[in-house]
């Protein structure tokens, strides 16, 4: 199920349903059996025939131009990683360089340079590859080793650990969705998605959604078990010499509680070095 093979027009009929008449400027007069566009709104607008959209939907034709997903993206009124995503879904976007996950001594210099923040690093499949000691106090053994993905869909305890969990499960879908876009494919995020999809019922309903943004500039509220509740600014950042690599900085308010919880976390993680 993780790798459709009609992936492209899945993610069309998807993005179709998302936008109303009314954003592109159609008239919306009389009943409409459909959410969103027609078929056939969707060909006017991207100047195809609706016979020719209607195939790349149904998957009978697999090779569209980069000028007609370009047409489509603009059509759909698509974001720019739901773009990118579509040109990787239909074959068009460059191959991606092999993914490692050896994290360099540079990288581990930074994460070491910020003792007042968690700063750590992750994979395409979000399976932490290095922390500083803050981050490897404030994620916690369990989403360590587990995996940020598993952790948060599989055990229990993300579900107090994330006080607004339902945003943050379905933010994780989303930039795991665009990871899968990649070409070529990296099998341990096909691997991810298919155990799950098979696991996680919360999983399987977010993946349907087919909803595609990268990990962005966010605020999470965490109850954390040793500090208690804490407001973080979470940046994430791609790492240019170690492609498919992101580095992701986690900081409070200067002053606040979560900053001397912060540096609570660095003391707890002092301790355990002794």
């Amino acid at each position: 199920m993780a790798a459709s093979r009609n992936a492209f027009g899945e993610f069309l009929t998807a993005q179709r349903a998302r936008v109303s008449p009314q954003d592109v400027g159609l008239p919306t007069a009389g009943a409409r059996r459909v959410a969103g566009l027609r078929r056939e709104e969707v060909a006017v607008l991207a100047g195809v025939s609706a016979d020719y959209y209607a195939r790349l939907e149904q998957g009978r034709e697999r090779t569209p131009s980069a000028q007609v997903v370009e047409a489509l993206c603009a059509a759909l009124r698509l974001g720019p990683d739901a773009q990118a995503h579509a040109y990787r879904l239909a074959r068009l976007a460059p191959t991606a360089l092999p993914v490692s996950d050896q994290v360099g001594p540079d990288m581990l210099r930074l994460l070491d340079s910020m003792p007042d923040v968690a700063a750590y690093v992750v994979n395409p499949a979000f399976r932490v590859l290095a922390t500083n000691p803050v981050a490897a106090e404030l994620l916690g053994p369990e989403q360590v080793t587990r995996g940020a993905v598993p952790y948060l869909f599989l055990s229990p305890a993300a579900r107090t650990y994330f006080v607004d969990w339902e945003h943050i499960a379905r933010a994780a879908v989303s930039a795991l969705r665009l990871a899968l876009g990649f070409s070529p494919p990296r099998p341990e995020v096909t691997e991810l998605v298919a155990r799950m999809e098979r696991e996680s019922t919360d999983f399987a309903r977010l993946w349907q959604d087919h909803r595609v943004t990268g990990l962005v500039a966010t605020t999470k509220q965490i109850n954390h078990p040793a500090v208690g509740r804490l407001e973080l600014t979470y940046q994430t950042f791609e790492s240019r010499d170690a492609p498919g690599q992101q580095l992701t900085i986690a900081t409070a308010a200067e002053g606040s509680p979560s900053a001397d919880s912060l540096a609570l976390l660095g003391t707890l993680a002092a301790d355990r070095a002794v």
